[in-house]
């Protein structure tokens, strides 16, 4: 797990970063031992902090904390989730318990655990589970019929996405959105790089979807050419879609048009019937988010035979249930996506890998358990408070800014006052009562959880947006700005240590939360988020010469960025970090203006050696101590708009004067940057 990243769902860009908070006298019983927010035994001060920030704030930590076998990279907030998701297992194996007394809650998710961790069971079933849908697709006569076909098999990725979204235009309205997709391998990037790391992956590609056929009891020889048959598909597919950088620019994916309008620009899909069959026959219009997507799927439809559409159908069935099948798909399954893509050495056992299911599926359900054991009325406050210091922190900031004009900053506070701060758990908890959990069918629970998800997505349409909805589940060690709702979502899962300790000084809490909680709301105004208002909607309201002065500033942080070195010869795209890079600074900032403000009036004394300024930056580098598997950081490198942890220290640090400061650093030391950026 990387402690941020940005996805896309339902149409909303979600910049997500984990932050956390105080711990509780329950969470403490639960948990008496836990890692502080400033820990000397993790540090390496044989290292210069003036040449290498990170190593020296993390180099103890790394030593004593190698990769688990069953992960792909291992940090301090991996570890947290790794903690906590043993606490959910203990909520979960009550839960599963026959009891009358057992809440609906308790038993849908208890139910569901069971039906997940019988692998004796699920082995006993083979692909029997996948009869149905495979017949389904067998019996499929024309091309017209893919729509029905699409239609049924609501998975991400098959074909394309379809669901519901805030308009671009009128954030307070849902509309209907498709989007591209269709691709089995993480990225488009992948089908169109022509290095020999690329290619060489491309070749295991093929050969796990060869042998994922076989295991459907395909002939080699027929499976052989199956696979290949799905990757000219995808190729095809992956060649149509926008990059990553291009899915940055929000305006790039709002192309709202009727459903008229959208059939002719892909009339090879029957996209009456498709609406018809997903219960929205009257649908009027749609975002469109990737139009040229769309046309290549049509371009694609006609080319392609019915016979190889149902071989790359027959793919995408199985590889969205391989997971929840027996053995010897959930094996095949992690030989490509774990190993080979991340580099993992082992699978997680089975009740990590149900513990997580319960949760994407049943999450809140889940969560109103979870809350009611670890997560108090104090905690909340406590973190809501430290939410309206560093606030405070970005009105000062933004009233003395000397590049922006008054008029810009004006738009700018109104957009602040406006956002609003969701902690710990929604007012409001999700309706689960119309999905079916049947214990000892595990695959027909997910499948039944998908549609249910699918329904509510599309139940939104046409509907006023309901901001009191999170994107997280309350044991989610995570956190999210969403800047169509223009709101900053802290989980109960992430309000623990050590990234908050009240046991510490102030100055690392400040470095660590304090940072994480100044880079949600710098979201707000980083490359992507300045581009809404204060209500979420899509709209300008900056000056010319303010607009210009921020891209002038950003570009700064991206250059540096994109001079590091992630791996071999590959370096960090800058354009593709940019937000989360500005967000990083930008945050760090305002922590420490809070800090110094919180603190005024005290006499502040050095502890361990550590000045209270130094303590301040050492919370802050320890908050990114971790380290990440070679194929992971490959992975990331195509996928990931964030910097790796070594460069989310080191480069925010070394524009900092006050760090520079702090650490007496020479002016040619690599923590500084000769040519400083800053944009908040």
């Amino acid at each position: 797990m990387t402690r941020t990243f940005l996805f896309r769902s339902c149409g909303v860009f979600l910049l997500i970063i984990s932050i956390a908070s105080v711990m509780t006298a329950q969470q403490a019983a639960s948990n008496a031992a836990h890692e502080p927010a400033l820990d000397v035994t993790s540090m390496d001060r044989s290292v210069d902090p003036c040449a290498d920030f990170f190593q020296y704030s993390c180099g103890g930590w790394i030593k004593r904390n190698p990769i688990p076998p069953d992960q792909s990279s291992w940090d301090t907030y991996s570890k947290m989730q790794d903690e906590n998701v043993a606490r959910l297992r203990g909520i979960l194996e009550t839960a599963s318990a026959p009891d009358a007394k057992r809440s609906a809650a308790e038993q849908k998710i208890g139910d569901y655990y069971a039906s997940c961790v019988d692998e004796k069971a699920i082995d006993a079933k083979g692909m029997e589970p996948l009869k149905p849908e495979l017949e389904r697709i067998a019996q499929i006569d024309s091309k017209a019929q893919l729509a029905d076909a699409a239609a049924v098999m609501v998975y991400d990725n098959v074909l394309f996405h379809f669901g519901s979204t805030q308009d671009f235009r009128d954030a307070n309205q849902e509309i209907a959105e498709a989007d591209q997709g269709g691709l089995g391998l993480p990225d488009r990037d992948y089908y169109v790089k022509e290095d020999a790391k690329s290619v060489e992956l491309r070749k295991q590609y093929v050969a796990h979807v060869e042998k994922m056929f076989e295991l459907m009891g395909d002939p080699a020889e027929t499976a052989k050419t199956e696979s290949e048959t799905v990757m000219r598909i995808e190729t095809a597919l992956a060649k149509g879609s926008q990059t990553r950088v291009e899915r940055r620019e929000p305006k790039n994916l709002d192309h709202k048009m009727t459903a008229a309008e959208f059939e002719k620009m892909a009339p090879d899909f029957q996209w009456t019937a498709y609406f018809a069959k997903v219960g929205m026959p009257s649908l009027g219009s749609l975002n469109v988010a990737s139009p040229n997507f769309f046309k290549t799927l049509n371009a694609e439809l006609e080319k392609e035979s019915l016979a190889d559409w149902k071989v790359y159908l027959r793919w995408h069935l199985v590889h969205a249930d391989a997971a929840f099948l027996s053995s010897a798909f959930v094996n095949e399954n992690f030989a490509f996506y774990g190993k080979t893509l991340r580099g993992q050495e082992v699978l997680k056992p089975r009740w990590k890998r149900c513990t997580e299911s319960v949760d994407d599926d049943l999450g809140e359900a889940l969560g109103q358990v979870y809350v009611e054991k670890y997560f108090s009325p104090e905690a909340k406050q406590e973190a809501v408070k430290m939410v309206k210091e560093i606030e405070d922190a970005m009105q000062q900031d933004i009233n003395t800014l000397p590049w922006m004009s008054a008029a810009t900053k004006e738009q700018a506070l109104v957009k602040l006052h406006a956002m609003a701060n969701k902690i710990g758990y929604p007012d409001k908890w999700r309706d689960y009562s119309k999905l079916e959990i049947v214990r000892g069918d595990e695959l027909g629970n997910v499948e039944r959880a998908r549609v249910f998800e699918f329904n509510r997505q599309l139940a939104k349409i046409g509907k006023p947006v309901d901001r009191g909805e999170w994107e997280m589940t309350p044991p989610t060690v995570n956190a999210y700005y969403d800047p169509q709702m223009n709101d900053i979502n802290f989980p109960a899962g992430v309000l623990q240590p050590p990234a908050f300790d009240p046991d510490s000084d102030a100055a690392p809490n400040y470095g660590d939360t304090g940072g994480t909680i100044g880079h949600e709301l710098t979201h707000g105004f980083d490359d992507e988020g300045r581009q809404f208002d204060a209500h979420g909607n899509l709209r300008d309201w900056w000056t010319e010469e303010d607009g210009k002065e921020f891209v002038k500033r950003a570009s700064c942080i991206s250059n540096q960025y994109s001079n590091y070195v992630i791996i071999d010869d590959i370096k960090i795209n800058g354009k593709l970090t940019l937000g989360e890079d500005v967000a990083d600074l930008g945050g760090l900032i305002l922590a420490y203006r809070a800090w110094q403000e919180d603190t005024k009036g005290q006499k502040l004394e050095p502890i361990d050696g550590l000045t209270p300024e130094e303590r301040f930056f050492v919370g802050y580098g320890q908050s990114w101590c971790g380290q990440t598997r070679d194929a992971t950081k490959r992975l990331r490198a195509t996928v990931d708009p964030h910097s790796p942890e070594k460069y989310r220290t080191n480069g925010v640090v070394s524009n900092m004067p006050e760090f520079q400061e702090a650490f007496h650093c020479a002016a040619k030391s690599p923590m500084v940057n000769e040519n400083r950026c800053r944009v908040w």
